[in-house]
């Protein structure tokens, strides 16, 4: 487990994670949304690395997608921003989010290289299994960066064996079947799946998806190591384009009420 992960879930309480689209809706506002949510106390902070076709996000994720692509972000634009991340926080552990064509575009130990040289902690990469994910691991693992494995309501007792090889950092629980942002979670199944996952390994368990405000992040942080919201966030981003103090003053509002929830 990479230092900063290691040293956040070593405190008892629950953790909040926040995931925001990189660039979006371009660069410099993207890194003052982070720089909000981090100064309301946010424990982990999952940045989106934008990609053309991101097929396990709903619309909201899939049109910042398309406005960080449109203002010209690329890869190393996302990494340039977890650097001034790290000028400003160097302890808040910092994950990026996306998919496997992007990295192999770039090289995989080219960007594990640059990765640790930002100062990036995890990766979640979307549609990268753990039977193919073997160089990204060996390269990540050497970088002391933590790839982080993806669990959904579907996986049975051997492909969660399968998936816990070399798993590290946390675990990343998919609440619902399907995309983000469409279904909210099913409480009383996500214990039950979360229990059961528990009974075969030490990791902390993070749930994602369908985690909307603070209501689902007071309830699912009862049993959940940490919750992760999202989409939530991408959508005040999206219906304040035209007013980015607006955006701004209410992603502050929303984070803080957020943070409230896993406290209580």
């Amino acid at each position: 487990m990479s230092y900063r992960i290691r040293k956040t879930f070593e405190k008892k309480e629950k953790k909040l994670v926040t995931f925001t689209t990189g660039g979006d809706p371009d660069l410099d506002t993207s890194l003052k949304i982070l720089n909000t949510i981090m100064n309301n106390g946010i424990d982990i902070i999952e940045i989106g690395m934008p990609f053309s076709d991101p097929m396990a996000d709903g619309p909201t994720i899939q049109e910042s997608s398309v406005r960080s692509i449109a203002s010209g972000t690329k890869i190393n634009d996302i990494l340039e921003i977890v650097n001034k991340v790290r000028k400003i926080n160097n302890e808040i552990p910092i994950i990026l989010m996306g998919y496997y064509n992007s990295i192999f575009n770039m090289g995989v130990k080219s960007f594990a290289s640059k990765c640790a040289d930002a100062g990036v902690d995890g990766l979640i990469i979307v549609d990268l299994q753990p039977e193919e994910d073997s160089e990204l691991y060996k390269e990540a693992k050497e970088k002391n960066i933590d790839l982080i494995r993806l669990i959904t309501p579907t996986t049975d007792e051997e492909r969660l064996k399968t998936i816990l090889h070399n798993a590290s950092g946390f675990l990343y629980y998919v609440t619902v079947t399907g995309i983000t942002g469409q279904n909210s979670a099913n409480v009383e199944h996500l214990k039950k799946s979360i229990m059961t996952i528990r009974s075969s390994t030490e990791l902390p368990i993070v749930a994602g998806f369908g985690i909307k405000n603070r209501r689902d992040v007071e309830q699912i942080s009862i049993f959940a190591d940490g919750v992760v919201v999202g989409s939530s966030i991408v959508n005040i981003i999206k219906n304040n384009l035209n007013n980015k103090n607006k955006m701004i003053t209410e992603i502050d509002k929303f984070t803080k009420d957020l943070k409230k929830g896993v406290k209580e």
